[in-house]
């Protein structure tokens, strides 16, 4: 009996070592899965940020990340506007702080490129040049950092470095291979007086944008629609009271038909944002395009065309360049945001900052070549002060018709789509910078966001997008030229 009973005293023991030793077990476990830090999604096989800082020293600003381990990384730098590009494998950020720039860094964002990579953006206040770009394993009881190096450079400089990446695999230095990036084109000399002909034969519109269709046919303004007694007038839209009356506006063709210029954002290597969806932003913002050109030219009112009509890669400057050169008369480039949060959603539109307006206003003023820098006026016989006031008036003036066209349109969009609170922004956009084209970006919604990024794949949300920016359209020109016949 006394040996029975030992026997099984030892097996009560051994039940509670095995239940202890699971019990053990799963509160690891459950730590492990659990805990927020940046150690235990490093267990996960998942590297993390730990902190980013960054600092301004006399010769360099120095951008530094602590990361839980030492990861690969490619760099390299794009134009218009500055910018650092690094791609690095997927990294948890959930312990990274708020981005804050600093130097010759104005601010930095990231987010995930592909499946495989995280990319990150650093902008810059100007031309840069990546000085150094290395990590440090962790060693002394220190974490991981990667550590990159930024000087200001020449325009010239930033032409030479900016297809020569920088990068590591397996923790050896590599080339990197990229598609080339187009260089900016030299400035053109001063144009040589015309040689007088009897009949100069018809100049082609460029190649990159062949949809460009003009109808010999006078412009009539759709009718406003009727308004109930109690509505407001079209003045005042949205709660959103217009500036005072304006000039009014000229159209730059000789056709009697506005020139509507579309400009899909990205392209070609340039993918813009990824959608949750795995759907590319270039994609979705040309399908728009084409469609906003489809119902445009069925009104009879419009001449159309893309700066894009395939997946061409076509840098900002040009964009604008093309605008002009088709004596646009409105310019509206259609783009898709994305952020860290799947929650926030909404449409918005931008128009060109003051801040980035008066550096515009700074860098024409200072061109060399300045003959039709606006509205056909040949600045190259003026004195630097008469150039730089008439500039700033033609600026001024296509602001205020740019806001106008973007109140107007927030107002037609809300009966579309949602909004972001203060659906009407201002930005610092390279392709909003042109001085005589009213112009404004369209955020068509967040790719981050499930349901945006659902709808902007639909045709038929699509649909709805551009009849709404179409009734944006035709309230603008219905104001603005009937200013001028009043």
């Amino acid at each position: 009996m006394d040996l029975r009973r030992g026997r099984r005293a030892f097996r009560e023991i051994d039940v509670l070592r095995v239940l202890v030793l699971t019990a053990i077990l799963f509160a690891s476990l459950a730590a492990l899965v659990c805990a927020p830090g940046p150690s235990a999604r490093a267990a996960l096989g998942e590297p993390a940020v730990v902190d980013v800082r960054l600092g301004v020293h006399p010769d360099k600003t120095r951008f530094v990340m602590e990361l839980s381990e030492a990861v690969d990384f490619k760099v390299f730098t794009l134009p218009d506007p500055y910018r650092v590009v690094i791609d690095f494998p997927i990294l948890s950020w959930a312990s990274a702080p708020a981005a804050a720039g600093g130097g010759i860094v104005s601010g930095w964002r990231h987010g995930r490129f592909d499946e495989r990579t995280m990319r990150l953006v650093l902008d810059a206040t100007g031309p840069v040049r990546v000085r150094e770009a290395f990590v440090i394993p962790p060693r002394d009881g220190r974490q991981a950092r990667f550590v990159l190096d930024l000087e200001a450079a020449s325009h010239a400089d930033f032409a030479r470095e900016m297809n020569r990446p920088h990068g590591t695999r397996g923790g050896e230095p590599v080339a990197a291979s990229l598609p080339p990036v187009p260089l900016p084109p030299p400035a053109p000399a001063a144009a040589p007086p015309p040689v007088p002909a009897a009949a100069p034969p018809p100049v082609p519109a460029p190649p990159s944008i062949p949809e460009a269709v003009a109808q010999e046919v006078a412009f009539s303004p759709p009718a406003p629609p009727a308004r109930p007694a109690a509505e407001a007038p079209p003045e005042v839209l949205a709660g959103i009271p217009f500036p005072p009356p304006l000039p009014p506006l000229r159209l730059r063709g000789e056709s009697a038909l506005p020139m509507i210029v579309i400009d899909a954002g990205h392209g070609g290597a340039d993918p813009g944002a990824v959608a949750v969806t795995g759907e590319f932003e270039k994609a979705i913002t040309l399908s728009v395009a084409r469609e906003l050109r489809r119902q445009l030219l069925a009104t009879g009112r419009y001449r159309v065309a893309l700066t894009r009509s395939d997946d061409t890669f076509i840098r900002l400057r040009d964009r604008v360049a093309e605008a002009r050169a088709q004596k646009a008369d409105l310019f509206v480039s259609l783009h898709a945001d994305s952020i860290d949060s799947s929650k926030f959603r909404g449409l918005s539109v931008y128009t060109l900052s003051d801040t980035a307006s008066d550096r515009e206003a700074a860098m024409l003023a200072a061109r060399e070549n300045r003959v039709d820098a606006i509205g056909g006026i040949d600045l190259a016989v003026e004195s630097d002060e008469v150039a730089s006031i008439l500039i700033d008036l033609a600026q001024r003036d296509t602001m205020n018709h740019s806001r106008r066209f973007a109140n107007l349109l927030v107002a037609e969009m809300k009966q579309v789509v949602p909004l972001v609170p203060r659906p009407h922004r201002s930005a610092g956009f390279a392709v909003l910078t042109a001085p005589d084209i009213p112009s404004v970006l369209v955020e068509l919604g967040y790719l981050s966001s499930p349901q945006d990024a659902r709808l902007l794949s639909q045709a038929e949300h699509q649909k709805r997008v551009a009849r709404g920016i179409v009734r944006g359209i035709d309230g603008f020109f219905s104001i603005a030229l009937g200013l001028s016949r009043s």
